[in-house]
């Protein structure tokens, strides 16, 4: 099922957006294959420090191949979609329920703002050959379009503030603030661990208005 076809105006060819299955599992270590992507494995946020795998790289990738055998399975919801161009897969965008990122409910600067049910959106990663051309924000309308085809009420984040100006690529890979702004998020609250360390905006979009 293809998620979302569209074309950016930095990025004339079409994007497709699909589901993570097994079947493309193995599309993940090409989008993957550099960076911090192949050491975590999008597993941060699903599971408390205390229970990490120390980063293994192999435990990580093992850990979300096994939600995304439950999801396949029908026990569980898709770990998150997978962008494509000119049939090459190219983007990552991890999202789903609030309560299936464990980090979330024990962080002391994300911790939830409310009882309320919501999707989280977490992490984009896009190959560095295709950066600069607006498929993190193609890769969030097709979130934003999943979600609500999901029964997602209401969808979350928590970008980078928009204080913290350019940085590196392994920095941003929660979007920003400004990007999520365009699709029509607000801001909710701002966290900070401490008077030293930087704002950290939570973003919410209401998806039955």
């Amino acid at each position: 099922m293809i998620v979302s076809e569209r074309a950016t105006d930095r990025h004339p060819a079409p994007i497709e957006v699909h589901p993570l299955t097994l079947e493309r599992f193995g599309d993940l270590d090409e989008v993957f294959r550099s960076g911090d992507p192949r050491t975590c494995w999008c597993m941060f946020f699903r599971v408390r420090a205390r229970d990490s795998a120390g980063w293994d790289p192999a435990a990580n990738r093992a850990g979300l191949k096994e939600a995304t055998r439950r999801s396949d399975a029908g026990a569980g919801p898709v770990p998150g979609l997978v962008g494509y161009v000119d049939g090459r897969p190219v983007g990552w965008v991890s999202l789903g329920p609030r309560e299936d990122y464990e980090r979330l409910a024990f962080s002391k600067v994300l911790h939830p703002i409310d009882d309320r049910p919501v999707w989280s959106i977490v992490c984009f990663v896009v190959q560095r050959a295709h950066r600069g051309k607006g498929l993190a924000a193609a890769l969030l309308q097709a979130a934003i379009d999943f979600a609500r085809h999901s029964g997602a009420t209401t969808l979350e984040s928590y970008p980078i503030h928009e204080s913290r100006g350019k940085l590196a690529a392994a920095t941003v890979y929660p979007g920003t603030q400004a990007m999520f702004e365009r699709a029509g998020f607000r801001v909710v609250d701002l966290r900070q661990f401490n008077a030293s360390t930087p704002l950290r905006p939570i973003v919410r979009l209401e998806l039955n208005s």
